[in-house]
């Protein structure tokens, strides 16, 4: 397996000024009671130390209890080493309830301020509420930067209609190897909008192929050739794209190492086409959402 390094890939973030490591680290059902948060801390803690400093999280997980426990993952560590995400709730995305949602956030994170704030799903409130909300966030420097999760191209062209100072600056999508819907429109749409498009859930929910599986095959295959592990090979793959970011979960060493890893790791245009051919894309207008 190839092991961490310190050149990790990094690239601008949608409009931000700011470079951001491509691989970063998820906080979706994170264990978050008794030693197995404390277990989640440390891991946490452990990513930070291997550059994974792009954290994401959301009132949702756990019920706030997520951004807890990055609180204490990244308690005495330079804030301008890292990058955090949070997401307010669409039943919360009013204009009012918007902002105290991300006050509520900062006070579970212990922030001053989050980089990037999303949606994180469409609401039922005006898309021209939440992000006029999250454009007055951003001129009281609550947060650094706004953006949304889980849009097709429809819901993005509404949500940078309803813009009136500062852009969007990213989507955040389901996104694996098995599930590259994102690729057919909203990819494209965001490369030339110069909005980020952060991949969640890379490995799938339990169905990241198996060796003995011809999809496996193929990830295994490319993976000898790089010394590397087919997971890394697919986090690179679906960071290979201008643009794109990926946030895994990982709640151990070996995990979160593997994770770091794949950082620095360049496929080939044949390893490219490769996996393409194993895990085809299915051209459609919508997005799969977990």
């Amino acid at each position: 397996m190839r092991e961490a390094a310190d050149c990790m890939r990094t690239r601008t973030f949608g409009p931000m000024r700011r470079h951001v490591p491509v691989i970063g680290q998820g906080t979706w059902q994170l264990p978050d009671r008794g030693a197995a948060a404390e277990r989640s801390v440390t891991a946490l803690r452990l990513g930070i130390q291997l550059n994974l400093c792009h954290i994401d999280t959301a009132e949702m997980y756990g019920d706030g209890r997520a951004e807890e426990l990055v609180a204490d993952a990244i308690a005495g560590v330079a804030r301008d080493r890292l990058f955090i995400v949070s997401k307010v709730l669409p039943q919360h995305a009013s204009f009012r309830g918007t902002i105290r949602a991300c006050e509520a956030s900062l006070r579970r994170l212990r922030l001053d301020y989050l980089d990037v704030f999303l949606l994180h799903w469409q609401s039922r409130h005006p898309i021209s509420e939440t992000m006029g909300a999250m454009e007055q966030l951003m001129d009281e420097g609550k947060i650094a930067a706004l953006g949304v999760s889980n849009f097709d191209v429809a819901d993005l062209e509404a949500a940078r209609a309803a813009l009136q100072r500062h852009p969007l600056a990213c989507n955040q999508v389901l996104y694996h190897v098995r599930e590259r819907a994102a690729e057919a429109l909203v990819l494209p749409y965001c490369q030339r909008h110069g909005i980020a498009l952060v991949g969640y859930s890379p490995f799938g929910q339990g169905d990241f192929p198996s060796p003995r599986s011809g999809q496996g095959a193929a990830l295994s295959n490319i993976a000898q050739r790089h010394d590397a592990t087919p997971r890394q090979v697919a986090l690179a793959f679906l960071t290979r794209e201008q643009g794109t970011f990926t946030v895994p979960k990982a709640s151990d060493e070996q995990h979160l190492r593997e994770n770091a890893a794949a950082g620095d790791l360049e496929l080939t245009p044949s390893d490219i086409k490769e996996i393409e051919a194993a895990f085809p894309l299915r051209h459609t207008t919508s997005l799969p959402v977990l």
